[in-house]
């Protein structure tokens, strides 16, 4: 058996083996900023930010740091959605020799201060809507410093001035807080204080940690991903072989996947600062506000997840009131894209739209159709280069043959250096250089990998094994259905039986029924769902990964 009969498969512009700089992360920022200077880096509201002003402001947030006491090795954890100032903090963070923490903002109290403690973060960046649930958890966190920010400190004047009005008008009213008397201290006048010299970062890429990224917690209890800088910048350099075609000072990327998610955050933030693009940043995934973005900003490159192609698709004016024809290619990540979708997003926007996979411990793109040349519809793609990749059975550990279902296994320069103060978690995920990811897979005779489902994930009914996404899938493919996701409820019968939870397409009616005999004529017997919930809407996670964990929840 080929080992690896994938290589086959790369466009011939694509290398299986790549050289990677032995540099910490903060080169891409300081080569960007020295090859195009004056070259927009930054799109926000209307509001724009040159390459070079960007890498000042990172070095001054990096002075104004260690004047705040923090050292090298030091957790300083970023709490903020898509903005400017989460760029100059994470840059700044890492040209000051720390730590990064990802934090999602729509965490709750609890979630935070988990994360924090386990981190040992003294330092936080915090967006100022976000203050009430610092000041609640700071005397559990250990926190010492909390620097606030806003996104009125980044808008256009005009946009300034409205934007507490706004906010009143929604409901979330600016807080208010006494810097001095809180020990607070603002984002804007640190900077202003700080010393714009540039920064000697002191590291080594392959040992120091740059980033801690706390997985989502749709299996189990969240843990923080180690990725040091060579991590990094190695799926940089593969995402950069992968988009061959991506052209250096010229490129727009539309950064509507958050920067906190390890996706956002080296799809978007570093690979579009490693070829010198405009990135437009979108705080928050609204189907009006990302339309209105793409026709006047006519971003090139659009990273994503299926929910927010779904949402394009199905928009009544996205063919007729917005052009959306400036992109050109798309990875979708964090869940399987239907062909439905795809399709209908190709022919909507003219672009190439293909379906990766990946994972906070890999950095953490693996493999990806290729965008331009053979893809196969189904399937998570290709390794990128560099990467190996293995299906074992997972009770023997014996790799198993082309075609037969198995766990994935994961060896390449991106993946993590392990756990943070978890060795037991470290030794049962990474072995011997292999991540074990715990998703089912097979990989056909041409080396296309094709995931079925999370083991976790599993459904056994009545002795027989049903992969949820295979029954996702074919629900996906009723003309009604926006959006659907699959479960196992305990059954007294069958030990477990399967639960579909489906979205109607505005103005469908689809019953149960319909459903039924759409299933069976797709699906075996025993894998067609016994249960049928419809809902306005599934739960996700800010990036759009359903969570079927929260699903089953519910039912207990």
């Amino acid at each position: 058996m080929d080992r690896r009969p994938w290589h086959s498969y790369y466009p011939q512009e694509v290398p299986s083996a790549l050289d990677y700089p032995s540099v910490p992360l903060t080169n891409l920022l300081i080569e960007a900023a020295e090859r195009f200077p004056e070259r927009t880096a930054v799109t926000f509201f209307g509001k724009t930010i040159k390459y070079k002003d960007l890498l000042r402001q990172s070095f001054q947030f990096a002075d104004a740091l260690k004047r705040l006491g923090i050292s090298k090795g030091d957790r300083v954890a970023l709490l903020l959605p898509n903005m400017p100032q989460y760029i100059v903090s994470y840059y700044g963070v890492l040209f000051a020799g720390c730590i990064v923490v990802q934090l999602n903002p729509l965490h709750v109290e609890r979630e935070l201060l988990r994360h924090l403690t386990d981190s040992g973060a003294e330092t936080i960046v915090c967006l100022d809507l976000l203050l009430p649930r610092i000041r609640n958890i700071r005397e559990k966190s250990g926190l010492k410093r909390i620097i606030v920010t806003s996104i009125r400190d980044e808008l256009p004047a005009l946009k300034k001035a409205l934007y507490p009005i706004v906010q009143k008008r929604k409901g979330s009213p600016l807080p208010k807080y006494d810097s001095e008397a809180e020990r607070l201290y603002v984002f804007h006048r640190l900077l202003r204080s700080a010393d714009p010299a540039p920064a000697r970062l002191d590291a080594d890429p392959d040992e120091d940690v740059a980033v801690l990224q706390y997985t989502g917690g749709t299996t189990g209890t969240p843990k923080g991903v180690m990725l040091t800088h060579a991590n990094l910048m190695a799926n940089v350099r593969q995402c950069g072989a992968w988009l061959y075609k991506t052209e250096q000072g010229q490129e727009t990327v539309l950064a509507a996947v958050p920067l906190f998610h390890v996706y956002g955050m080296t799809v978007c933030m570093n690979f579009g600062l490693s070829i010198g693009a405009n990135i437009l940043l979108v705080p928050k995934f609204e189907i009006e506000m990302l339309l209105k973005t793409i026709h006047h900003e006519k971003p090139t490159i659009f990273p994503g997840a299926p929910t927010m192609y779904i949402a394009i698709n199905h928009h009544p004016k996205s063919a007729v009131k917005y052009r959306v024809s400036s992109i050109r290619c798309c990875i979708s990540g964090s869940a399987p894209l239907p062909l439905e979708v795809q399709q209908q997003f190709e022919r909507l926007t003219g672009g190439r739209l293909v379906e990766g996979y990946g994972l906070s411990e890999c950095s953490p793109v693996t493999h990806a159709n290729p965008i331009w040349g053979v893809r196969k519809t189904g399937s998570i793609g290709l390794p990128w280069p560099d990467t190996d990749c293995k299906i074992i059975d997972p009770e023997s550990g014996e790799e198993v043959p082309n075609g037969q279902i198995g766990e994935l296994l994961i060896r390449g320069p991106q993946v993590m250096k392990g756990y943070w103060n978890n060795p037991a978690e470290t030794s049962k995920t990474l072995i011997d250089g292999w991540i074990h990811t715990g998703d089912m897979a097979f990989m056909d005779e041409d080396g296309f990998f094709h995931i079925v489902d999370r083991k976790k994930d599993m459904i056994i009914a009545g002795g027989y094994n049903i992969f949820p996404r295979e029954v996702e899938e074919v629900l996906f493919e009723h003309p009604d259905v926006q959006e659907a996701a699959v479960i196992g409820v305990p059954d007294e019968y069958r030990g477990e039986t399967v639960k579909a939870f489906v979205v109607r397409k505005a103005g469908a009616g689809v019953t149960e029924t319909e459903l039924d005999t759409h299933c069976r004529s797709k699906l075996a017997s025993y894998k067609v769902p016994r249960i049928y919930e419809f809902r306005e809407s599934l739960p996700k996670t800010m990036i759009g990964k359903v969570l079927r964990r929260e699903l089953r929840e519910e039912g207990q």
